[in-house]
């Protein structure tokens, strides 16, 4: 890159490229001569990779202080030997040698919109109610805001007039959610919503690169470059994985997050940490029992299945799937067959295509297909799924929730394993019944023997029901 002369005009421009971020020097396209340059005026501060104290490194992009992820290796640029963090190396290894830089330089104005929400839909009596109570949030400048509401509740439509109010005020908004699958469903939607407004997905492998809109969504991984950003942080599925276990990503939200911002928190099962501050009254919340099209939420089944370990182990569909499959109520919907782990999620597919095509369920087999967190064809996948020219998809828990397929029944196998936990359960059971067009939709638990999730979760859907009033 040539060097570049470093005026006002560009400065400011470098600004939204810029503000808000923590990059490592690489994450900077700029030539060394102009980024010389704005270190000395002051517009990147040199941030030291790691704390030490005695014998604690603290990595200074994840907070990571856990030792045995602080490794060791010999540098091939100083011939030395540095430290590294491994938590968070997928987003590029970080050594004590190559420090991280922050924009310290002018603050950039966002644009404070007039009227940009281009959505021309309604909101119900009940989404209207949440909707109120966020924009006042955002107008007040909470703290935080949690919103419970059920699966299929319409949370992302609930969002639009207080992000409106947001954009009113010309802040800078963030849609963080632990998976990269919800951000491509969120993109083109939000964009839609706000056809004026530049929105940017961020994730990894994403096509979006500077991360310099106005308004972004962004897996919380991605949150780790960010720093003083974000106005409104809106964190979707609090409770999903890795969010929840993973303590480098609330840290990370945060961080990104200004002093001054609103944090909006949306989730469908909140944890007992979250439920606990709710009923202690240290967390503000409003909730929504109700889906939007006021029906209630499918009450899953558990289906006792004998022969489940034996055949799975032979990666079988069990004689009681497939019993359920032949009397299905609705045969033209679609299938999600929930799996414990990847390498069943693969090796069933051919079985359960061969089978569905013997009972005249299918016609060829590519109607049948698998997903997991580790396909690199899983966006394709999804969105083939989504467009029906794939009817069955066979999928672990990566497509749990923040996902929205209009007419599917859902059925789980081995229910009683242990990643199947009672918030996976409930939300698995919400990717049925989401259409006002087919709002109901069947939900199997097939087991071996039913365990304290799965009574939790069925119960904790029959209540939802119950506080809606709608049994």
């Amino acid at each position: 890159m040539n060097e570049m002369h470093v005026t006002d005009n560009m400065t400011e421009t470098l600004c939204y490229m810029y503000s808000g971020k923590l990059l490592l020097r690489h994450e900077i396209y700029l030539d060394d001569a102009t980024f010389q340059k704005l270190l000395i005026n002051g517009s990147f501060q040199i941030i030291q990779p790691f704390k030490q104290q005695l014998f604690i490194h603290t990595c200074q992009r994840c907070g990571n202080t856990n030792q045995s992820y602080i490794g060791k290796i010999d540098c091939a640029c100083c011939k030395q030997e540095h430290i590294y963090c491994r938590k968070c190396i997928e987003m590029g290894r970080m050594m004590s040698c190559e420090p991280l830089y922050l924009w310290t330089g002018i603050t950039p104005s966002w644009p404070l919109h007039e009227n940009p929400c281009t959505w021309t839909g309604t909101l119900t009596t009940v989404q209207a109610q949440a909707a109120k109570r966020i924009v006042r949030a955002i107008h007040l400048a909470e703290k935080e805001l949690l919103v419970w509401a059920v699966c299929g509740a319409g949370k992302t439509e609930m969002l639009f007039p207080g992000i409106t109010e947001a954009l009113q005020q010309g802040k800078r908004i963030c849609i963080a959610t632990p998976r990269a699958d919800v951000v491509r469903e969120l993109k083109p939607r939000m964009q839609q919503a706000f056809q004026h407004v530049l929105v940017q997905a961020l994730y990894g492998g994403s096509k979006d690169k500077d991360g310099a809109a106005q308004l972004i969504i962004a897996t919380t991984h991605q949150l780790l470059r960010f720093q003083d950003a974000f106005d409104l942080m809106i964190i979707d599925e609090i409770d999903a994985f890795p969010y929840h276990t993973d303590p480098s990503l609330p840290f990370a939200t945060k961080r990104a997050s200004k002093t001054s911002s609103t944090t909006i928190y949306l989730t469908a099962t909140p944890r007992k940490q979250q439920q606990s501050l709710i009923r202690r009254k240290k967390l503000p919340h409003i909730f929504v029992p109700v889906r939007y099209h006021g029906y209630p939420l499918p009450v899953p089944q558990m289906k006792m299945t004998f022969s489940l370990r034996k055949a799975l182990q032979h990666y079988q569909p069990p004689v009681q799937f497939i019993s359920w499959l032949k009397l299905r109520d609705n045969p033209n919907r679609q299938l999600l067959i929930f799996v414990p782990t990847t390498a069943l999620a693969e090796q069933l597919q051919v079985n359960v295509s061969t089978m569905m095509i013997k009972e005249k369920l299918i016609q060829y087999n590519r109607e049948v297909d698998f997903v997991h967190a580790k396909d690199s064809q899983r966006a394709e996948k999804v969105q083939h799924f989504r467009n029906k020219s794939i009817k069955v998809m066979i999928t672990t828990t990566i497509l749990e929730r923040g996902v929205t397929f209009p007419s599917v029944d859902v059925a789980i196998l081995d229910a009683g394993h242990e990643v199947f936990d009672e918030a996976a359960l409930v939300q698995i059971a919400g990717r049925a019944g989401r259409s006002a067009d087919d709002p109901t939709g069947e939900v199997m638990f097939f087991h071996d023997g039913k365990t304290e999730a799965m009574v939790q979760a069925i119960s904790a859907i029959k209540q939802m029901n119950k506080r809606g009033g709608i049994q």
